[in-house]
């Protein structure tokens, strides 16, 4: 297919997982892909698999200078945006009692401040028509325990996702939400467990999808793709959970 011809498309975290398979998804689809991530060395891989006309942007989720930067330097470069998926961000379970101040500023900073303020500045750089998907999370809906502030953080981004939507849509820009549930992607490995804790954390998480199994990183791409298509025109400030059936049987 190519839904996505001569369209450009930046993904925010697109060096690995979720994002990954989200550029690339894009990129098979005929679209000029641009992609962001801390480490330039995993921005070099994630290009080489993207293909020629694949950009890459070193930019921190949680750095609102960074998020300035990288809207200047794509202005500078007369770049003009079909889509933006806002996968940036970061996730780290705790207890009420062991949570402190830097966990909250950590997840808060890289998963609504930071979403926030990078959406702000790309949004003179959208064509009409353009589309805006936040990756959500089924944690926001289920109280998870130990998930309080990750899950918070992503209950403040679908919010987020129909107040944006009310807003912008006299630019002809829709926003709109992905929720995965648990993917198989190389963030069960940044939970800040050692690994066995985060083994029986998994088997745990598993057990309780319907479908018995993690998602993969492309089932969540395939959502996104659909929300950042011309079919889905009619769809605005809405959340779409991918979880198999975690959270809804």
């Amino acid at each position: 297919m190519t839904r996505f011809t001569n369209s450009t498309v930046l993904v925010t975290g697109g060096t690995s997982g979720i994002g990954f398979a989200t550029a690339q998804a894009f990129a098979n689809e005929g679209a000029r892909v641009i992609v962001t991530g801390r480490d330039q060395a995993l921005i070099d891989q994630a290009l080489a698999q993207l293909g020629a006309t694949a950009q890459g942007l070193r930019s921190d989720a949680a750095n609102l200078a960074d998020a300035k930067a990288l809207a200047r330097t794509l202005a500078e470069q007369h770049v003009r945006l079909d889509a933006i998926f806002i996968n940036a961000g970061t996730a780290q379970f705790a207890s009420l009692a062991d949570a402190d101040e830097g966990l909250w500023d950590r997840i808060f900073n890289a998963n609504v401040k930071g979403a926030f303020f990078q959406i702000q500045a790309l949004v003179p750089l959208l064509n009409p028509g353009a589309s805006i998907v936040l990756n959500g999370s089924i944690n926001a809906h289920i109280g998870m325990p130990n998930s309080s502030i990750y899950a918070a953080s992503k209950a403040a981004l679908i919010s987020l996702a129909k107040t944006l939507s009310a807003e912008l849509l006299p630019r002809g820009v829709r926003v709109n939400v992905v929720s995965p549930g648990p993917v198989s992607t190389p963030l069960y490995g940044k939970l800040g467990m050692d690994a066995t804790t985060l083994d029986t954390v998994a088997a745990q998480i598993q057990s309780q999808v319907p479908l018995g199994r993690f998602g993969l990183p492309a089932e969540i791409a395939s959502t996104v793709l659909h929300l950042a298509a011309k079919e889905s025109a009619f769809i605005v400030g809405t959340e779409i959970i991918v979880d198999g059936g975690m959270s809804q049987l």
